[in-house]
């Protein structure tokens, strides 16, 4: 077989391929969802019931996470019920969305709280181990009644002990030696009662005695403990159920992200021969792999495949959550730790415009949107930006229509939310309806619906580590609620786009949140040295005061890959003591940073510069400078002509004092060589004593000294004379200095 031949082979088999999988993917993922069958019967029963939801569209992330609608109708108040395992209610909870799309309302939500064993054990009377016994436990019970039966009979008491004395038995064999019976000790459980007459009884514990506790509600405890024992080793089940309010066949829309797999691509290349090159084109084929671990067939869904990256994390919010308080002994008085956040330090910038009439709402813990108001979720303040959810599902109708939109909206209005007032110095959410929540049960309730104005953007700083920015939404609180902290979740284009955490956001003020990475766009940013530069010489009363500016450019170079135009903003961090020049203006300043905008055209490249300035002031008394210091500023063209003059009278004192230093070390040379040699000279008349030479040489050396002498007191005259002349030139210096004081204009 020829290589053109077996590339027409290979080509072809891989259009059929091709063209199976594409068409078994049309059937399993029709472009429209169905609408479930309306049941037959008219008139739907009034008792409230649980219903399953089918599940209609599925959109999988790189990011860990899943997407997951269940859609379909309900009659009356009917609740609906959804199994989830305990690895995805925690997901769930803080990116619900429940939405009756007919009028109705969803009333609330609920699911089976689940406080670990151990610690509702704690809470009981009674503590036993893994490996407890009949005879740990009545320890643990002394003092309660109990009723003993035997063959005997029956007796009621109060257990005074448990007892498990000693006893000796004959094992019935005997030893060879000594003809005797073995005996070995066995230990036998009783247990002794007091009747309340005073009488007490022992009783061995055996299989012929039964015990009961004649206590109904210590039973009812143990009862529930052997419950909650035993509840370790079920099925990991959790029932989310879901209650509706209202008339007739209703459409109800449900929600949320969980984790899954990552899906996964590969590719396959077919390349022509060289002899067909010219005729065929290399062909690429890209394949997916998907796993379903979520427990629930996926029958007949939409699926879709989101090449992005959108922010998401792991909060157990579904476990009850205890924290220990520390015991304060009584205060003295009461001291709060100031805390700082990343808000804006000029709230009088103008709040950015509104992104439609989208309702972000959420619960005070980070609960999702839908049942805290449905679009959106969450209550605002992070860092970040996105993208759009067109640019990352890899499917071409993602986007929902103008009227699916609206009426999306109007469905996330059907809430009750809560009223907000102020409580003392507090703030406090109080709920428009009652609310029942049965033990060991927990609930999902609605505490905000308003309208805020967001825009979307881009946010780097050199912090994040990479030269990708995070996609953030730029909200203002324009509601008079103050926004609680916690998660939030953000649904774009009906598609979950991410999620963050914000804190408490009071009404009117502006804040950045953040929740996926921004793909489309690079920031690269590189620092730029400029030399010093002197803008300041003066001298006061002596001192010589310099001030040196410093400055320092960055240069951001962005990148917008994306098909449309795009909004940066840059975070650069702000010093201590550093300046931005009169050049540039921030958008927004917080406590940590500068926030400058940025308007970045489509596929082009921006170069933003940040330049600062730094004053450095020196303090040098001219006192201390010597010579050669002061030559050099004078030389170093940086002096004003008054400047330069002073200096130079300064240099010319201190040249004369120099010269009279010289001349005192001189003199100071030569009387210490007089007097060295005078030394010399006494120690040889020493030496010179009994000798015959003695009286010439004394005489000699006699006359020397005296003419020694007469140079000592001359050079001792002139170096008093010298001293004198420096002492009253360094006076005269020292006065003109003190005196000194030039202020010339800056340089």
């Amino acid at each position: 077989m020829n290589s053109a031949r077996r590339t027409r082979i290979v080509l072809l088999l891989s259009v059929i391929l091709s063209t199976v999988a594409l068409h078994a993917f049309a059937r399993q993922s029709p472009s429209k969802l169905q609408t479930p069958a309306k049941p037959s019967s008219a008139i739907p029963s009034t008792d409230p019931k649980s219903q399953k939801l089918p599940l209609r569209r599925v959109v999988l992330y790189k990011s860990g996470v899943g997407y997951f609608e269940h859609d379909g109708h309900v009659f009356g108040n009917e609740d609906i019920d959804i199994n989830l395992t305990s690895s995805q209610l925690d997901d769930v909870l803080k990116s619900l969305t429940a939405l009756d799309l007919s009028g109705g309302r969803i009333t609330g939500a609920s699911y089976n709280s689940k406080d670990s064993a151990s610690h509702q054990l704690e809470s009981l009377p009674v503590g036993l181990g893994d490996s407890a016994s009949l005879k740990d436990l009545l320890v643990e019970l002394r003092g309660a009644r109990l009723e003993v039966h035997t063959p005997s009979g029956a007796f009621s008491g109060r257990l005074v002990s448990v007892e498990e004395p000693q006893r000796n038995q004959s094992t019935g064999n005997s030893d060879a030696d000594t003809d005797q019976k073995r005996t070995t000790t066995a230990n036998r459980s009783q247990i002794s009662l007091m009747s309340d007459s005073g009488e007490m009884r022992l009783f061995p514990l055996d299989s012929s005695t039964s015990i009961r506790f004649a206590d109904h509600d210590l039973e009812q405890q143990l009862a529930h403990m052997l419950g909650l024992m035993d509840s370790t080793h079920q099925e990991d089940t959790r029932h989310l159920v879901l209650s509706t309010a209202g008339t007739g066949e209703r459409q109800i829309r449900v929600s949320y992200i969980s984790e899954v797999p990552v899906w996964k691509t590969t590719y396959r290349i077919v390349l022509p021969s060289a002899a067909n090159s010219s005729v065929a084109k290399p062909l690429l084929q890209g394949w997916a792999v998907v796993d379903n671990t979520v427990g629930e067939d996926w029958n007949n869904i939409e699926l879709s495949l989101a090449a992005g990256a959108p922010q998401s994390f792991i909060q157990h919010i579904s476990q009850p959550y205890y924290i220990e308080r520390p015991e304060v002994p009584m205060p003295k008085g009461v001291l709060l730790s100031p805390q700082t956040h990343s808000e804006t330090l000029n709230p009088s910038l103008v709040a950015a415009p509104m992104l439609g009439h989208g309702s972000a709402t959420g619960s005070g813990g980070g609960a999702g949107g839908g049942i805290g108001s449905g679009y959106g979720s969450g209550t605002g303040g992070g860092i970040g930006a996105a993208f759009s959810s067109d640019a990352l599902l890899l499917k071409s109708d993602v986007a929902a229509s103008a009227a699916d939109e609206a009426e999306f909206f109007n469905a996330a209005r059907n809430i009750n939310a809560a009223q907000g007032n102020k409580l003392g110095d507090l703030f406090q959410y109080t709920l428009k309806d009652r609310v029942s929540i049965h033990k060991n049960e927990s609930a999902l309730v609605p505490i905000i619906q308003t309208d805020i104005a967001a825009e979307k953007v881009a946010l780097w700083n050199a912090g994040l580590g990479s030269a990708r920015p995070l996609r953030a939404l730029w909200i203002t609180n324009s509601s008079s609620l103050v926004l609680d902290g916690g998660s939030f979740s953000v649904v774009e284009g009906g598609a979950f786009a991410g999620e963050g955490l914000i804190d408490p956001i009071q009404p009117g003020e502006k804040r950045l949140i953040s929740y996926a990475a921004d793909l489309a766009i690079q920031v690269v940013a590189k620092s730029e040295g400029v030399p010093q530069k002197i803008t300041n010489l003066r001298i006061n009363k002596g001192i010589l005061i310099r001030t040196v500016d410093s400055r320092q450019r960055v240069n951001y170079t962005v990148r917008n890959e994306d098909a449309s135009a795009r909004t940066l903003i840059l975070e650069h961090p702000v010093r201590v003591n550093w300046k931005l020049t009169s050049e540039i203006k921030p958008e927004e300043e917080s406590a940590s940073a500068y926030r400058f905008r940025i308007e970045v055209p489509s596929k082009e490249t921006k170069t933003f510069t940040v330049e600062e300035t730094k004053a450095d002031t020196a303090r040098i008394a001219l006192t201390n400078m010597n010579s050669d210091a002061i030559e050099t500023f004078v030389k170093s063209n940086t002096l004003t002509p008054q400047l330069e003059q002073a200096m130079r009278e300064i240099l010319a004192q201190k040249s004369a004092i120099a010269k009279i230093d010289a001349d005192l070390k001189s003199k100071e040379s030569a009387i210490t060589d007089i007097v060295q040699d005078q030394n010399r000279l006494r120690e040889n008349m020493k030496s010179l004593k009994g000798t015959p030479e003695e009286k010439s040489l004394n005489q000699r050396y006699t006359s020397e000294l005296n003419d020694q002498e007469t140079q000592l007191a001359t050079l001792r005259r002139e170096h008093a004379t010298l001293q004198a002349s420096r002492k009253q030139a360094q006076q005269e210096l020292d006065s003109s200095i003190e005196q000194m004081t030039i202020d010339p204009a800056p340089m």
